[in-house]
């Protein structure tokens, strides 16, 4: 039996991990083999070099083609997507996949589809249909990426729709849910020990978990709108709440909101903690204390607090617009850049028992799980040739 070479591209550390129940559902289908492209932040030192983190899974990675952003601004994106699509067509040439899969809306995944598309290999496109208006470049980059792709797997009947609207075949899309629920419903993640000696912070305090990203049209005022949490989130700590923050990811302005996020942690200030990555494996441990009678929160502007908190039943602070326009279960509270509310959605997370009862019951709109089993058995089935790859308009 001829094997059918699936290429998975990942970029950063949240692509990887929402990809990652996808690949390994691999070996269940026989006709099917992956190859790992490993790229963008996963080999930058700035943004925690993740690359170890795939490693330690026992993911094999078959090729790391570098995608640079040089500056922190907008022209070294657009450079580094011209770079992405010369160094990929090599990749792409060297691993001869029959399909490559690509997730969302990262400039770097943008590069993999054209370079891909232009080569006439068919694009599995995971995540796309989604919205996101508030000043990121991902609706732009996302529904280009759709119109580039051969096969759409959204994560939510919404987006489902939207794929369908922008004249896409219907037996091109399906709707498989989001994959990072396969992994939380397996339950293999951080023990309350485990997190306890490893972030060296007393887990029965109330926690938050902190993320903020640029937001790249507004790139320049990223520590403008970061400063409204930061000073939140200090009062907090000096109150006894534990808070983690995390790098942002590899966006015009994110090299600013680390250099920030550093000087804070040489302050050394008691129950905060600033980390580049938890992975998914830390992460998932966290949300999972909720269901433990642990009070944690989700906050800043990171799509893992609006698409995997609900699993979970974990309150959630959405700040500012990156993820306007984003699907969002009940248990999301939504902030603008000001101190004072931030403080107070913050402490309605935390304290207020109505609504984290709220979040408890809160129906998750991203499926149930069996994500990577539904994308492969379409990999797995689809026919391969001139029917796949020339596409047709529906409207």
């Amino acid at each position: 039996m001829k094997k059918r070479i699936i290429a998975f591209f990942t970029g950063n550390r949240a692509e990887y991990g929402l990809q990652k129940p996808i690949i390994e559902q691999i070996p269940n289908f026989p006709n099917l083999e992956y190859r790992l492209i490993v790229s963008g932040a996963h080999l930058d030192s700035h943004f925690g070099n993740t690359l170890e983190l795939i490693q330690k899974d026992g993911i094999s990675v078959h090729a790391t083609p570098r995608i640079d952003l040089i500056n922190d601004d907008l022209a070294s994106t657009a450079l580094a997507i011209g770079q992405g699509i010369t160094t990929l067509v090599e990749t792409f040439k060297s691993l001869k996949p029959d399909i490559v899969a690509v997730y969302a809306d990262r400039f770097e995944g943008f590069a993999a589809v054209v370079a891909a598309s232009q080569m006439r290999i068919p694009v599995a496109h995971i995540e796309g249909g989604d919205l996101t208006e508030g000043g990121a470049l991902d609706d732009s980059i996302r529904h280009a990426m759709t119109k580039l792709s051969h096969l759409h797997f959204a994560t939510n009947e919404d987006a489902k729709k939207r794929i369908l609207a922008l004249g896409e075949e219907p037996w091109r899309v399906f709707n498989a849910g989001l994959p990072a629920i396969d992994t939380i419903k397996k339950g293999k993640f951080a023990s309350f020990e485990e997190l306890s000696s490893q972030l060296g912070l007393d887990l029965k305090k109330p926690t938050i978990v902190f993320t903020q990203h640029s937001v790249t049209n507004q790139f320049e005022q990223a520590l403008e709108q970061l400063e409204p949490s930061l000073l939140a989130l200090q009062k907090l700590a000096n109150k006894g709440t534990n808070i983690i923050i995390t790098y942002p990811n590899n966006d015009a302005g994110g090299r600013v909101i680390i250099e920030r996020l550093n000087q804070i942690s040489k302050l050394k200030l008691p129950n905060l903690l600033v980390t580049p990555t938890l992975g998914s494996y830390n992460f998932y441990g966290l949300l999972s204390l909720r269901k433990k009678g642990f009070k944690i929160a989700c906050a800043g502007n990171s799509s893992s607090g609006i698409k995997e908190t609900p699993i979970f039943g974990v309150p959630a602070v959405n700040i500012g617009t990156r993820q306007l326009g984003r699907l969002k279960a009940s248990n999301v509270l939504d902030s603008d850049y000001k101190e004072d509310q931030i403080y107070r959605n913050l402490l309605k997370c935390l304290h207020d028992e109505a609504f984290m009862t709220q979040c408890s019951q809160v129906e998750n709109p991203y499926g149930n799980g069996n994500s990577g089993e539904i994308v492969c058995k379409v990999l797995s089935e689809i026919e391969l040739g001139p029917k796949l790859i020339l596409k047709k308009m529906t409207i």
